[in-house]
């Protein structure tokens, strides 16, 4: 039976608040990590997480930020850019999830949007061994620094092909990753991905990358 979930998850000292979405019978699960001022309800990252539930994926969108720090952001558009604070949250997630009796056993992957993909390659690097894919969407890995050269996961890099400054930025960083890393163009299409079609296209990238890199768990692990 699937399980959907508001939950409020205690990690790294806050209490963040998630959306929990575990297909009957998942065969991996997928945090999201948002950036620049988003969050779970996104709805470019829902429209993707709900491609990876039809394949079978477990979905975590949390907001990385608490509500007041959200309003600090606002503001100040600070903390958008603390790609350590992020990460540590992400690392949080990761280790949360891989105890949350719906997704123990599963195999974990990464989607990070804008700066949120720099803190979700940073988790990674944490975390070799649950983590087994990373996806990024529009993102910003250039960020992460020198965790790219730790990074030992079969990582996508999605970029819209007019998203000019954003794509040097990706082609310089897939440079420095060491492991099995792509570069993924979707035509003609911006950061947001508001081109008709172009989301789509950037879903089933990431959506096919999962499904390709994520074991299934096997068979008698505790799993949904």
């Amino acid at each position: 039976m699937a399980v959907a979930q508001a939950l409020r998850i205690g990690v790294a000292g806050v209490v963040l608040d998630a959306d929990v979405t575990v297909p009957a019978q998942a065969r991996g699960v997928v945090v999201f990590a948002h950036g620049s001022g988003s969050g779970r309800h996104s709805p470019r990252n829902r429209y993707v997480a709900g491609e990876l539930q039809a394949v079978g994926l477990a979905t975590v969108l949390a907001d990385l930020l608490t509500e007041e720090e959200e309003r600090l952001d606002a503001r100040t558009g600070e903390l958008r850019f603390d790609i350590s604070l992020l990460a540590v949250r992400v690392i949080a997630l990761t280790d949360w999830v891989t105890g949350y009796e719906p997704t123990a056993g599963l195999s974990v992957g990464l989607f990070g949007a804008s700066t949120g993909a720099a803190a979700a390659l940073v988790a990674a690097a944490a975390r070799p061994d649950p983590v087994r894919a990373v996806v990024s969407r529009g993102g910003r890995p250039d960020l992460a620094g020198e965790f790219l050269r730790l990074i030992r996961q079969p990582t996508l890099l999605i970029v819209g092909g007019s998203d000019t400054t954003v794509l040097e930025l990706n082609r310089r960083a897939l440079q420095l990753i060491p492991a099995d890393a792509e570069l993924a163009l979707v035509p003609g299409a911006s950061h947001l991905f508001e081109e008709p079609g172009a989301l789509e296209q950037a879903a089933a990238l990431a959506r096919d990358w999962f499904v390709r890199h994520l074991p299934e768990a096997e068979a008698g692990s505790p799993v949904g």
